[in-house]
């Protein structure tokens, strides 16, 4: 009961109009690494543009694709990249662009560009481009163990039975 004072009456006790909610039914529930159920899928790069790959496979390996994304907590799925030695840079790109990197010892700058990469080691650019999406913690890099990259067809996951997933299915 609060009091207010009515017109020409002076102080009365009213009871004003207070909705009352049920707090048990709007609670919001918080996933946890242990109550979330992994899938494991699996994405062709064949000619996909290397950025809209990795927007699309950290979207995934983090979670916030399901209803039940918690950003403190590892609720995404396993993603396995096959072909990734045919994935494409727009543009100049793949002659223009530099990953530079250091030895730690002075003069000890090194350059290489993503054509480099490719003849040496196809699955470096796709694991750099999604690195750079995810979050630069203990839990970025614990989720990017999540992602397994390889440059051919084959993969060693058939055990995990993993799901052909297309990048436009992917909400």
């Amino acid at each position: 009961m609060r009091t207010r004072k009515v017109r020409d009456k002076g102080l009365q006790q009213v009871k004003l109009n207070q909705n009352t909610v049920d707090s048990l039914s709007y609670k919001t529930i918080s996933a946890t690494a242990e109550g979330v159920t992994k899938e494991w899928y699996v994405i062709d790069a064949t000619n996909e543009v290397l950025g809209r790959l990795a927007s699309q496979i950290a979207k995934i390996l983090r979670g916030k694709n399901k209803p039940c994304y918690t950003p403190h907590a590892d609720c995404g799925d396993y993603v396995i990249v096959i072909n990734a030695d045919k994935v494409k840079l727009t543009g100049k790109k793949m002659t223009d662009k530099v990953y530079v990197r250091h030895t730690g010892y002075p003069g000890g700058q090194r350059f290489a560009t993503p054509a480099d990469y490719l003849a040496k080691k196809p699955t470096f650019i796709v694991e750099k481009a999604v690195k750079g999406m995810l979050p630069k913690t203990r839990l970025g890099e614990h989720i990017l163990k999540n992602l397994k990259v390889y440059a051919g067809a084959e993969h060693p996951h058939a055990a995990q039975s993993p799901k052909e997933i297309k990048l436009n299915e992917i909400k």
